[in-house]
């Protein structure tokens, strides 16, 4: 198990500590002369998995450790990560219902076309509106958890949860135009092989029958 890899795992760890910490309102902690409520702790977790996404893949290519495993796991805990976020948020009543059902629904959406690519012998890459939509994510989500303390950020909170949205969407359709534009060629592709195959099958058939007859006339 390399570092990279350890880290996204820790992401994963992260992710019933932060539902933990959203959902229960008499938690507190203290840290020397502080007293961190749950809102307060549920942000810091929160950023600590998200920085731990950034590390991960930056370490995973600095040091050439980029495995399948990490691969799989990687999108796996991102989603997990925003999924359980949000979810908390609905249920303490600090983003609309639909909203998270948007957002959740887009990420598994993508996720299931990229696997029917995966399965047809492509990738798609990740565009610069879903890289746009993961940052304004994060940011949003963060707003969001630190406006239940600072009332003064909930316009800023809302502003770019809409801009998560927004960009949520845009980045899906973009995804799912790739996603049709790649499946036509290799539809096409897988086409024009089969009519290549029919076309030899054709000529060799046509040939068997053009020498067929001669071979007859010389038994004769």
């Amino acid at each position: 198990m390399n570092v990279p890899n350890t880290l996204t795992l820790l992401r994963i760890f992260f992710v019933p500590l932060l539902v933990a910490a959203l959902v229960s309102e008499d938690l507190r902690v203290e840290v020397g002369p502080l007293l961190i409520n749950n809102h307060w702790l549920a942000l810091l977790i929160f950023l600590m998995a998200a920085f731990t996404d950034l590390l991960d893949g930056y370490l995973a290519r600095r040091w050439n450790q980029i495995t399948t495993v990490g691969m799989l796991l990687d999108p796996v805990a991102d989603k997990l990560l925003v999924s359980a976020a949000l979810i908390s948020l609905v249920h303490i009543h600090s983003v609309p219902a639909w909203m998270a059902v948007l957002i959740i629904g887009r990420e598994f959406a993508v996720s299931g076309l990229r696997s029917i690519a995966a399965a047809e012998g492509y990738t798609i890459a990740a565009s610069d509106l879903a890289k746009t939509k993961t940052a304004t994510q994060v940011l949003a989500i963060a707003l969001v958890m630190a406006a239940r303390e600072a009332p003064g950020l909930e316009l800023w909170a809302q502003v770019a949860l809409w801009g998560t949205m927004l960009f949520a969407l845009a980045s899906a359709g973009d995804y799912f135009l790739k996603f049709w534009s790649r499946l036509d060629e290799s539809i096409k592709a897988r086409r024009r092989t089969e009519l290549l195959q029919l076309e030899k099958e054709r000529q060799k058939a046509a040939m068997r029958a053009a020498v067929a007859p001669k071979g007859k006339t010389r038994g004769r």
